[in-house]
């Protein structure tokens, strides 16, 4: 087991970097699909957009609900234990706001 000096850092470790916790954050507004998050996150790649994806499903925050009626569709959905993540998100994102407010910096959001 990996020991940590410090609460953030695991939290830095399991939620890692830029692109996991953008993926986590629009998640955390409910399922998509793949195609659904790669228009959300517009600057991220499908390569590395799959790689988070299966990292998150792997470290148990990211579920990926497979069906096949009537056609092949893939949902992604937070985990119980991603759901956790839920207020830390949310502080995240009001923070970027407030801090978007107070210096005028133009946050595109796309939903």
């Amino acid at each position: 087991m990996r020991h940590y000096h410090c609460p953030v850092e695991l939290t830095l470790d399991v939620v890692g970097g830029r692109w996991r916790v953008l993926i986590l954050a629009r998640l955390k507004q409910g399922p998509l699909r793949y195609g659904q998050l790669k228009r959300l996150i517009p600057d991220i790649s499908e390569k590395m957009l799959t790689q988070r994806l299966r990292e998150l499903e792997a470290d148990g925050l990211v579920l990926r609900d497979a069906t096949s009626e009537p056609e092949l569709r893939t949902d992604y959905r937070l985990s119980p234990e991603g759901e956790t993540l839920a207020p830390v998100l949310q502080s995240l994102y009001d923070w970027g706001q407030s801090r978007a407010d107070r210096t005028g910096a133009i946050i595109d959001s796309q939903g």
